[in-house]
């Protein structure tokens, strides 16, 4: 291990190369402290508004049971969902950042409430979160470049390269070894605070390892890009700009063209269009006849055919069978919608074979379980809890039964969708066969180097 000490010695001599890595090395902290930070301020919100949903209850069992009426406890009564953060959320926020993760649903047209949450103002998550997510796809590859830029073209600057190769083993091993040493501090550097703030988060050590094999598949694409370049015959000028060019159409340019190119091939209209559509039909109904109205109805849910007649004027009944009418009107677009997102989302997992940015970004929120597959798993939890409230209060409403409070104890209660430990399989193989590739074509770059010195 003598060689290690020795590359150790020189590097500690650049006195830029150890404030570039303490640089990194605080970036990173800071990412991962924002990050837990984040996710326990979303945890202290779903707590405080579980307490606050239970003094609601309260008070609303207290007001809408005494006369014995369904309709009004079904109307006034707001549930609380949620979906509390994984173990690693605070590694990479993804569609935290912007979808909501606490919603309160009626027994009313669901659709409404669950694209509400999406009226924000985009420009304010257009830079997205400073995460390590962040600090890794676009940070590191910088640093990377930074210290291995002018490994060969600094020796020759300074008049020492011409020794270094005339020295036994001097080829590609001499390479090899300055530029694994700097690789590896610069891992070092971005995973420290990574696992510090998971030993202080109790996140399971099984959860980070994904996240550190991501972290170092990406590392390992842009040192064998950085060594293709650094090896050539250029000076250190040119194997900067060079280096910013790769790093700025690969994590930029491209996956900017790519998002476009996508949003073109698979339109997608926005959730608040369905939310439009299915209020105009909810609202449409008021002027439908009312016996027009149940007979439709009816024939999407025939147990309810022989219960009793509308009675003249309101009633409960008639109100949330068109309430679900106006789900049910827009369920084709919500199924197309929801195609759409998936397809989009399939198509990004592929991009992420050709561009290393794209699928570390996606093996990260994979794992953090921040992504699509997650927000669309949350609402279908809600629209499952959503049909139970349906179910609980449609006898009360259909059967005219009365509605006391321990009827109104028993509704149902949302329970959170499960966690499973998640592995992105098809990510992770995507980064290290690039970093693979890449590697390989670098250390062959190295090995030339030599060769043509000879």
């Amino acid at each position: 291990m003598n060689w290690l000490a020795h590359e150790w010695r020189l590097l500690r001599r650049s006195r830029l190369a150890l404030i570039a890595l303490a640089l990194l090395m605080l970036l990173s902290a800071l990412a991962v402290l924002s990050g837990l930070r984040e996710v326990d301020r979303q945890q202290q919100t779903i707590a405080r508004l579980a307490g606050l949903q239970q003094q609601d209850l309260a008070a609303q069992a207290g007001k809408y049971t005494q006369g014995g009426d369904a309709g009004s406890a079904a109307y006034y009564t707001f549930h609380n969902t949620w979906d509390a953060p994984s173990p690693t959320a605070f590694l990479a926020l993804g569609l935290r950042d912007a979808a909501p993760y606490v919603l309160r649903v009626r027994a009313l047209a669901l659709q409404a409430q669950l694209h509400e949450g999406e009226s924000f103002n985009p420009e304010l998550a257009l830079a997205g979160r400073f995460d390590f997510a962040f600090v890794l796809v676009y940070l590191a590859p910088l640093f990377l470049i930074a210290l291995l830029y002018d490994l060969v073209s600094g020796e020759r600057r300074s008049g020492r390269l011409d020794t270094l190769l005339a020295m036994p083993g001097a080829g590609r091993a001499l390479w090899l070894r300055r530029a694994g040493l700097r690789s590896a501090l610069v891992f070092v550097s971005l995973v420290l605070p990574v696992l510090v703030g998971a030993l202080s988060s109790g996140t399971p050590m099984t959860a980070v390892a994904g996240v550190l094999a991501s972290a170092a598949a990406y590392l390992a694409f842009w040192t064998g890009l950085t060594l293709i370049v650094a090896t050539r015959q250029a000076g250190s000028a040119a194997h900067a700009m060079t280096l910013m060019g790769c790093w700025a159409v690969l994590t930029l340019i491209l996956p900017t063209f790519a998002n476009a190119a996508l949003t073109r091939a698979v339109p997608v209209h926005q959730g608040v269009e369905l939310m439009l559509a299915q209020r105009q039909a909810v609202h449409g109904a008021w002027d439908v006849p009312p016996e027009a109205t149940m007979e439709k109805f009816f024939r999407n849910h025939p147990e309810w055919r022989h219960t009793a007649p509308l009675p003249a004027g309101f009633h409960w009944k008639w109100y949330y069978a068109f309430q679900q009418l106006g789900d049910e009107s827009v369920a084709p677009q919500v199924a197309a919608y929801r195609d759409g997102l998936l397809a989009r989302q399939h198509l990004t997992s592929l991009l992420g074979w050709l561009l290393p940015g794209v699928g570390v970004q996606a093996a990260l929120h994979r794992q953090a379980d921040t992504d699509l597959q997650a927000q669309l798993a949350y609402q279908d939890r809600i629209a499952e809890f959503h049909a139970g409230l349906r179910g609980f209060y449609y006898p009360y409403l259909f059967n005219d039964l009365r509605f006391g409070s321990r009827d109104f104890a028993a509704q149902p209660v949302f329970s959170p969708p499960a966690r499973s430990p998640q592995s992105p399989t098809s990510q992770l193989l995507a980064l290290a066969l690039m970093g693979a590739a890449a590697l390989a074509l670098g250390v062959t770059a190295a090995g030339r180097l030599r060769a043509m010195r000879g």
